[in-house]
């Protein structure tokens, strides 16, 4: 059974730096495209950022650029989403997702995660 599991949320003051892991089992992510979404309470996942199979194409979201990056590794199977300067409209959910193509919508991803919070405060 594939199973994706995200680590590294928390708390963090407003300005500072958090990285996401998101580790696979049964699962080589070398043969998916991963992302990375959050969610809001009470409101739908939104895209975050993707990475394709080679890690050469990197897809972030447009008002996340600049604070937020993707990058995985190989030899841990593994994908992290770093980001910087956070405010505290970054306080959400976070998922790990894998699909076929690096791309910014639900429904092209067939596993995810449960998710790590992230809560930035002021």
């Amino acid at each position: 059974q594939v199973y994706l599991a995200e680590s590294g949320g928390g708390m963090v003051q407003a300005g500072g730096s958090l990285t996401l892991s998101c580790a696979a089992s049964e699962l080589q992510t070398t043969e998916w495209a991963m992302a990375w979404f959050r969610r809001y309470p009470g409101r739908e996942r939104e895209f975050v950022a993707a990475i394709s199979k080679s890690a050469i194409t990197k897809v972030v979201a447009h008002s996340l650029q600049g604070r937020f990056t993707i990058s995985r590794d190989f030899a841990k199977n593994a994908v992290y989403l770093h980001m910087n300067n956070l405010q505290s409209e970054d306080t959400a959910v976070y998922y790990c997702a894998a699909g076929q193509s690096p791309l910014m919508f639900v429904t092209n991803y067939e596993f995810w995660g449960q998710g790590t919070p992230v809560t930035v405060s002021p």
